[in-house]
């Protein structure tokens, strides 16, 4: 089979950045064995451990992709909005012995995720692909990472955020659409996030851009790729798939609900991070979701805790449960496994 253009890779697959602990080095390493490409994900990331993330997958002689954060720019939340959400949740946070009033004392008025420590480390360590997700990235910092050597690719969910990346000097898009299990990539978290088949999406970039697409969201088998390709995309990225494999670091609690018949819709929701992302509908999701502000990463710091412990003990009803809606076809096994079953009708 022939190498796609963008990413140079035998196969017209990507594993798609998962921030919070999902993506490892080893998947990284097992998805690229099996032909595909893989991001490493930086979000979230202290910059030192991004940088030994990167050394170390640098050593394994494997091409591979970095993914950040661009940190927002419009004004910090309403104070009063997040401690009214804060009083809302408690109960959920007493659950686990979570102080949510330390929690929004902690809660910091900006954080743009050690972004230019970051940025300064791809220039001054290169890699072969960056990619941003959250909004557009500063065409300064687009300019100086191509010009290290790194393909930039920059994530957009519509045709104008898509025509705004290629004025910034992007090599590539990825085409996010609404069925993507996690985070969404609207660079307007206020944007009520509609549901709709990610072709069409792909199909709307490609008829108002020149610039080569991966596709993402709602993957949930080979004719899900095959479909995409069709639709004008280059390559195609799959997360939610891959989030059950012996590879992936994803909590067992998260790995469970996946396959539970309890889980078995998603929605896209506020509730956990204050920015809309799809995840599996449990209790906190169905109670909180109406009443969450649109405030990322304020409501992501106050909820963190509560999360984090909720994982650990086994607790689904109160986990972000990120999850794409082809969650159903997620198994378990080899990432390569998956990798070769995508790829089937190639």
């Amino acid at each position: 089979m022939a190498r796609t253009t963008l990413l140079g890779t035998d196969l017209p697959l990507v594993a798609a950045p998962m921030a919070g602990g999902a993506t490892t080095l080893d998947l990284v390493a097992a998805t690229i064995d099996a032909g595909a490409f893989a991001f490493l994900a930086g979000g979230y990331q202290a910059p030192d451990t991004l940088a030994d993330q990167i050394h170390r997958a640098h050593q394994q002689a494997r091409p591979f992709g970095v993914n950040l954060f661009v940190p927002a720019t419009a004004p910090g939340p309403d104070p009063a909005a997040l401690a009214a959400y804060a009083r809302r949740i408690a109960p959920d946070a007493a659950a686990h012995d979570v102080d949510l009033d330390a929690a929004l004392t902690a809660v910091p008025a900006t954080d743009d995720d050690h972004w230019a420590a970051k940025v300064d480390l791809l220039r001054r360590d290169p890699v072969p692909v960056v990619s941003f997700t959250f909004g557009p990235p500063p065409a300064a910092d687009v300019a100086a990472l191509r010009a290290a050597g790194s393909v930039v690719l920059v994530t957009v969910t519509t045709p104008q955020e898509a025509l705004a990346a290629e004025e910034l000097g992007a090599d590539g898009l990825v085409v996010q659409g609404p069925r993507a299990g996690g985070h969404s990539g609207t660079w307007d978290p206020r944007r009520p996030v509609t549901d709709a088949e990610t072709a069409d999406a792909v199909a709307a970039v490609v008829a108002r851009t020149r610039l080569p697409v991966v596709a993402a969201g709602g993957v949930d088998g080979a004719a899900a790729v095959a479909r995409l390709l069709r639709a004008g995309a280059q390559t195609v990225a799959v997360g939610t798939l891959l989030l059950r494999t012996d590879e992936a670091g994803t909590s067992r609690t998260h790995r469970d609900a996946l396959a539970d018949p309890r889980y078995a819709t998603t929605a896209v929701t506020r509730a956990f991070t204050g920015r809309p992302a799809r995840a599996l509908v449990n209790g906190f999701l169905t109670r909180h979701d109406p009443y969450a502000p649109v405030a990322y990463p304020q409501v992501h710091h106050l909820t963190r805790e509560l999360r984090r412990r909720a994982a650990a003990a086994g607790d689904a009803e109160r986990l972000h449960l990120w999850a794409g809606t082809g969650h159903r076809s997620a198994a378990t096994g080899p990432a390569a496994d998956v990798v070769r079953a995508l790829a089937a009708d190639l």
